[in-house]
């Protein structure tokens, strides 16, 4: 499976569900199980590496701001809910992640920025199809964020550096 493959399957799932996150995640399951495992350890590996990307210091405090606090398990289910969002959202907050307040027409947060489901997708899919585990994908593992720390508590400096995420959610 290629990356164009993965954010395909990522996409067609979440529009089907219509943006509900476990919807979303239901649909992925079902159409993970419909390939076969190899497949499904490629979309795995997809979604673990961008998954590992995405574990940084501005996009914790973007999630932050738009989560009105972000721990770390809720940074994790933001992280899966970004890469359900598709590739332009996940790679536009990338490059930029106060971007978001405009890459994201409509965010709840009591709804939306949480996506813990679709990061066990494939986990799913593969013990429907294996009966076993999802094997270790042999990744590497990060102990922090990349990136250089961010005071979440100070306002003003979280204000200045996300001012498009600050004027929506702050």
């Amino acid at each position: 499976m290629d990356e164009t493959e993965f954010w395909e399957i990522v996409d067609s799932t979440r529009e089907a569900a219509d943006g509900d996150p476990e919807e979303h995640a239901d649909l992925l399951v079902e159409r993970l199980a419909q390939l076969d495992p190899d497949a499904v350890l490629d979309f795995a590996r997809h979604f673990e590496t961008r998954f590992a990307r995405a574990f940084r210091w501005d996009l914790w405090a973007a999630a932050d701001i738009m989560l009105g606090g972000a721990d770390d398990e809720s940074f994790d289910y933001f992280r899966c809910w970004l890469i359900g969002q598709g590739r332009h959202v996940f790679e536009g907050a990338l490059h930029a992640p106060d971007d978001l307040a405009f890459l994201v027409a409509e965010f709840d947060a009591e709804t939306d920025g949480d996506a813990e489901d679709l990061g066990y997708a494939a986990d799913e899919a593969y013990e429907q199809l294996t009966a076993v585990r999802l094997p270790d994908l042999e990744l590497p593992v990060q102990d922090a964020p990349e990136g250089e720390p961010i005071d979440f508590d100070d306002e003003s400096a979280m204000g200045s550096r996300f001012p498009q995420l600050w004027a929506r959610f702050g």
